[in-house]
């Protein structure tokens, strides 16, 4: 909208209406760079910012800053609360939607190889605020099989891509999620107090993988990898009954699994 006014109101120039002046365009694409960087800081501080703290995180004027947010605020991607603090808006849920359904496409060819290796369920799952949404699946082969459906969200304490998630974060963050979630057992094997998953964050960033043992659903073992140096934050596992996911099984696997997310991460940020 911003460049079609550009265009439209430069008639000093008789070519202006074919071609915007070439002037205008670090401008624009100076203020697209901004209101993308204020979109998220204001996602890393929880989704609700006040002027003076997107003034402090981006060091931009107050001017400029509010001019960006009452652009965004018009077209819906960014609202006011009656607090005066400014929100994501709701018009950022339909791309993020269309954006989710994107990621899936692009990671089932590396979920499928997974499952051509190792036989059991893959899947790829995000944070979505302080829980963990599966966004895409490929199921294995075999008749007695594990099934998460694409879009549901889990707790992360218990589920081994939701502990992959977390330990990427720094452990500050992390623990700040699991207590504000609750950590309730499903399970009498479910880690349950933030000093046990503390450890768990440790070993899991020596070990560059994640395990739920039977954590999140008796007989079930899942192995789970962060998807490092993609475009987001991440994971892939792989995951299937006890009697099959064994610990040589999750020997085997893991290095799979980790050259799995590389080619993802690849993958994504090729398409970026």
């Amino acid at each position: 909208m911003a460049t079609s006014q550009t265009a439209t109101g430069d008639t000093s120039a008789g070519s202006a209406e074919t071609e915007p002046d070439a002037r205008a365009r670090p401008s624009a694409v100076q203020s697209l760079d901004r209101a993308f960087a204020l979109l998220e800081i204001m996602a890393d501080a929880g989704g609700e910012i006040s002027l003076s703290q997107l003034a402090d995180s981006s060091g931009l004027p107050l001017p400029t800053i509010h001019r960006l947010i009452r652009t965004l605020v018009d077209n819906g991607y960014v609202r006011q609360l009656p607090s005066r603090r400014y929100a994501l808006g709701p018009r950022l849920i339909g791309l993020g939607e269309s954006a989710s359904r994107m990621l899936g496409t692009w990671a089932r060819p590396h979920l499928a190889h997974l499952v051509e290796e190792l036989g059991e369920t893959a899947n790829l799952a995000m944070l979505d605020g302080d829980k963990v949404v599966y966004v895409a699946q490929v199921p294995s082969p075999h008749a007695m099989r594990m099934f998460t459906e694409v879009g549901r969200r889990v707790l992360p304490h218990s589920a081994g891509v939701g502990k992959a998630l977390l330990a990427q974060l720094p452990e500050n963050e992390a623990l700040s999620t699991v207590r504000r979630t609750g950590m309730p057992a499903s399970t009498d094997r479910t880690i349950t107090t933030p000093e046990a998953f503390a450890h768990e964050m440790t070993r899991i960033r020596d070990a560059g993988y994640a395990i739920d043992d039977g954590e999140q659903e008796i007989g079930v073992r899942c192995l789970a990898v962060p998807v490092q140096g993609g475009p987001a934050m991440m994971a892939i596992s792989i995951s299937g009954p006890e009697a099959r996911v064994s610990w040589d099984f999750v020997e085997t696997a893991a290095p799979i699994v980790r050259e799995a997310a590389l080619s993802l991460a690849g993958d994504l940020n090729n398409q970026s």
